[in-house]
């Protein structure tokens, strides 16, 4: 099973179990939600939630999406999956409190 991890907050984690998906803010505004390998998720942490704190980490098996992932280069050639659409919750199989180091 592959997994994707996605960095939130846990007050947007706890509204998305009330509403039923979860929509992070890049997906208005990039069409898209950002997400990281095990080994991009602490370097995606120190570069877009240094200084904040209640995050969670959401582990998605990849498989269970129900829109499209597509892993696509940043400006540094890495390939990082991004999914196109809401998240479906019985997609994230754990949370985990996380804190950026």
């Amino acid at each position: 099973m592959t997994t994707i991890f996605h960095i939130t907050s846990r007050n947007a984690w706890l509204e998305a179990t009330v509403l039923g998906s979860y929509s992070s803010d890049t997906l208005a505004t990039e069409g898209f939600t950002h997400c990281s390998s095990a080994d991009q998720v602490q370097r995606s942490a120190r570069k877009f939630f240094k200084g904040k704190t209640d995050l969670v980490l959401l582990h998605i098996a990849q498989a269970s999406v129900h829109p499209e992932v597509r892993y696509e280069a940043a400006g540094s050639g890495e390939l990082f999956p991004h999914i196109y659409g809401p998240l479906n919750l019985d997609a994230v199989f754990s949370i985990e409190d996380f804190e950026v180091v």
